[in-house]
């Protein structure tokens, strides 16, 4: 019997700019509260370009960036304006509504740069999606490392392994980005019902079954499993409770009702998500609204 169930990527344009799609998929819509999970690049940008993410608007959900390689410019409606360095973690909660956007550098766009991270939504439990919005920025030194033979980690949000990273959560999780030596092994508890291991690069076993690069392995409940592997490997670990009912997810809207994906709907067409610092351009709502779906 397979140890685990296998998510393949799919790409995904978001404006010149393709990323590899992991969650929501079919039929593991979230893991824990993850709900979103984007691997974007590693890519290069010639002298003169970058990425450009115009304002858009969240709501209900918590976005989380973290880099490999390159650097992001943070900016959103609360006022702030910050650049995303590797090993930093930037936790935006949207909760009863943000907006911001994402470009690269301007003194990065000279020279020509290049970007590799991963993007995550963490779904808010019911009685927070409505939290005041909020934004915080943690520095890699700032984030508990884990050292274990041949492994080492970054707890990049909420508890494992007996450690807990100081990004503000709402909700039983883990997620932590992991270095192997080749021959390494890592054994991951089963202290959360819903896990999962997605592999950045390298060539990993999970409990005796051969991962393929950039897929989600989506771990069996109740069961401490064993990483081993079998070149240097870079991977991320994450998962947590289960969240507490549907969502119904809808462009970069998380609810747990339709009504709230409308009433955020109408926001946005109103501009009613306040203005996001030197930008005065906005990606609006697609031309053509497809009805939500509900994902548990």
């Amino acid at each position: 019997m397979s140890a685990f169930a296998l998510i393949r990527p799919h790409e995904k344009d978001i404006g010149g700019f393709n990323v590899r799609r992991l969650l929501p998929s079919h039929p593991h819509k979230l893991v824990g509260p993850f709900i979103f999970f984007d691997h974007m690049g590693p890519a290069g940008f010639a002298p003169g370009q970058g990425l450009d993410v115009r304002p858009h608007p969240h709501i209900g959900l918590a976005t989380v960036t973290y880099l490999f390689e390159g650097a992001i410019l943070h900016r959103d409606s609360l006022g702030t304006v910050l650049e995303i360095h590797p090993g930093d973690v930037n936790w935006m909660t949207a909760g009863a509504g943000i907006a911001h956007s994402e470009r690269s550098p301007e003194r990065l766009r000279q020279s020509g740069t290049m970007l590799h991270g991963i993007q995550v939504w963490v779904a808010l439990p019911k009685q927070h999606e409505q939290v005041a919005p909020s934004f915080e920025h943690h520095p890699a030194a700032t984030l508990p490392e884990i050292a274990l033979p041949g492994v080492r980690m970054r707890l990049i949000a909420g508890s494992a392994f007996g450690r807990t990273a100081p990004t503000t959560t709402f909700s039983g999780m883990f997620y932590l980005t992991v270095e192997m030596e080749a021959g390494a092994r890592l054994s991951l508890p089963a202290e959360y019902p819903e896990r999962a291991v997605y592999l950045v690069d390298g060539a990993v076993d999970v409990a005796g079954q051969s991962q393929p690069e950039r897929h989600m392995a989506v771990l069996p409940a109740g069961q401490e499993l064993t990483i081993e592997a079998r070149a240097a490997s870079r991977l991320m670990l994450l998962g947590g409770e289960p969240i507490d009912g549907d969502r119904f997810i809808w462009w970069n809207f998380v609810a747990s009702s339709r009504e709230q994906i409308q009433q955020a709907k109408e926001r946005w067409r109103a501009q009613e998500f306040g203005q996001v610092p030197e930008e005065t351009d906005w990606i609006p709502l697609p031309d053509e609204p497809k009805p939500a779906e509900s994902f548990s």
